[in-house]
């Protein structure tokens, strides 16, 4: 009874800021959120220390804290850098949508070829120092057309991770998701189709950033920087 009566007092007490924490946690779980960048899979688009804002409404609206939908009103569409609670052990993952549901998609030498339409790409970069949880790479910076949509991936020089598969057919209600690091990511090349009721949000912009190389300082260049032109 005593701890009944502490816990009573403790609530009116606080009463104005426990209902701010879990209005905070609420909107964080359904409406927006951020998420730490801890690797370097989706270089050069986001780097390892970038603080990414979550759209969690741009396809559909759940019940907070749980992956239910209460409506869906939008798929992922090809070049969304979309957050997904990954199938193999549900740690929440960022990375590109590069197929959808029905859209039939291989990779040969590491170029991308959705519905028998090569995905074009030019080398903007031939040895570019970036930073990644080993320390500094030189990796090649390439300029791909994804979905008519110009985007920025990685190569790294003699790693050939998987730079060969086969067509296959993305089944409905699924999408295809690689990171821009294409020789330096768990994607659906080892995790598989991911489940678009998985998809947890869109990510539209860099709200900050820091450097791992640096003491994790500020990037002064990396301040709310949109990811969907």
């Amino acid at each position: 009874m005593r701890m009944l009566h502490h816990l009573r007092g403790a609530w009116r007490g606080n009463k104005s800021f426990m209902v701010f924490l879990g209005l905070m946690f609420v909107f964080r779980s359904a409406i927006a959120d951020w998420n730490h960048v801890p690797s370097s899979s989706m270089n050069p688009t986001l780097l390892a220390g970038d603080r990414v804002l979550i759209d969690k409404r741009a396809y559909s609206l759940r019940v907070p804290f749980t992956l239910q939908e209460v409506a869906r009103w939008a798929e992922p569409q090809r070049g969304d850098v979309v957050t997904f609670d990954s199938p193999e052990d549900g740690i929440n993952l960022i990375k590109r949508v590069v197929a959808v549901g029905g859209d039939e998609v291989a990779m040969v030498d590491n170029v991308l070829h959705v519905n028998g339409k090569v995905q074009e790409r030019v080398l903007i970069d031939a040895a570019r120092a970036v930073p990644t949880e080993y320390g500094r790479i030189n990796e090649e910076i390439w300029l791909e057309t994804l979905n008519e949509t110009p985007i920025s991936v990685a190569r790294i020089p003699h790693v050939n991770r998987l730079t060969d598969f086969a067509p296959v057919r993305v089944p409905q209600g699924h999408v295809l998701v690689l990171g821009d690091n294409r020789d330096n990511s768990r994607d659906s090349r080892f995790l598989g189709f991911i489940d678009i009721r998985r998809v947890t949000g869109k990510a539209v912009r860099v709200a900050l950033s820091h450097n791992p190389e640096h003491l994790y300082l500020p990037r002064s260049d990396r301040w709310w920087l949109p990811l969907h032109l």
